[in-house]
């Protein structure tokens, strides 16, 4: 067995799925296919989608899940495709459906690929080899020093977002940013020694920002969990796991808005239960992992899920 991933919150998440041995279900990360194997094992006459940008997950995911092959269908997709994904397989509603949101262990283990700032590589950083997008490399070496504030501050909440966008700037004036230890190096003369001492490493808040920003992550976030939500059947539902506040953010207000139902002017002539949500929160507060995976995984310790369940199709009779 390979590792290429250590699933997160694995009992948690299959439990909250509530699996049906006859269920339709969609991995929409399937990553190395840990969380998958544990679906697909209690599905007897059922059936898995498998999604990921990363056609080395999903090659990886075909080995893995090789036994259970009858019964998933592999798709080189990002989940902001779900809906066109789920009509092209025929799949108007599904009873499960699985979110693994950000980079994986092996994204971050595989140097070649830009994401770590514990190796020399291109900075790249693109899920998806294949995809046309500026990588983390043009990005350092285009934006203006502006972008690269407000890019490093929205999506890393770096506190130092300013000065090391202006020490960026200063460094590819004489040479441009190739690799990743070139951005480390001018990220580590932007921060004050004494800051860094006190941090992870000084440079994991702007290598989150430029993935972010180079797939676009938030962004296909909130359109894959609306159509997640609009394609669960009767009492099928979503999960999502994620691994900081920006991500948790989006699905903390995303399922409250779909669990509120529409607000409705006041004084109108109507039940108010005719216009009830269509969906529950199972989750009041986020579940994350126990100690003994935080200490088995570290990569657990900032994971968080949260579990939706369609509980009627009222708004479609």
């Amino acid at each position: 067995m390979s590792d290429f991933h250590i699933p997160v919150l694995l009992e948690e998440t299959i439990s909250a799925l509530a699996i049906r041995t006859d269920g339709c279900y969609v991995d929409a990360t399937v990553g190395g296919g840990g969380h998958a194997k544990e679906i697909v094992k209690q599905i007897a006459s059922g059936r898995l989608l498998a999604l990921d940008q990363d056609e080395e997950a999903l090659a990886e995911a075909r080995t893995k899940l090789a036994p259970w092959a009858e019964h998933i269908t592999f798709v080189h997709s990002n989940f902001r495709h779900l809906g066109n994904v789920l009509e092209e397989q025929n799949m108007p509603e599904v009873d499960g459906i699985l979110m693994d949101i950000g980079v994986s262990s092996h994204q971050l283990d595989t140097g070649e690929r830009g994401f770590s700032y514990h190796s020399d590589a291109p900075l790249d950083m693109r899920m998806d080899r294949q995809a046309d997008v500026p990588t983390a490399k043009e990005i350092v070496n285009t934006y203006s020093e502006q972008q690269l504030t407000d890019l490093f501050y929205r999506y890393g909440e770096e506190r130092w977002s300013k000065r090391i966008a202006q020490f960026i700037v200063v460094e590819r004036g004489a040479k441009p940013l190739e690799t990743s230890f070139d951005l480390v190096k001018v990220i580590q003369k932007a921060i004050p020694k004494k800051v860094r001492m006190q941090d992870k490493h000084p440079a994991r808040r702007v290598f989150q920002a430029l993935r972010i920003e180079v797939n676009h992550e938030l962004d296909a976030l909130e359109s894959g969990l609306e159509q997640a939500a609009s394609h669960l059947a009767l009492h099928g539902r979503l999960c999502i796991i994620t691994f900081h506040s920006l991500e948790d953010r989006i699905v903390k207000n995303a399922f409250r808005r779909l669990a509120e139902g529409p607000t409705l002017p006041a004084g109108l002539p109507i039940r108010a239960c005719d216009y009830a949500s269509d969906f529950r929160i199972c989750t009041r507060k986020p579940i994350e992992a126990s100690k003994e995976e935080q200490e088995r995984n570290p990569r657990a310790r900032s994971a968080k899920l949260r579990v939706l369940e369609r509980i009627a199709h009222q708004q479609e009779e």
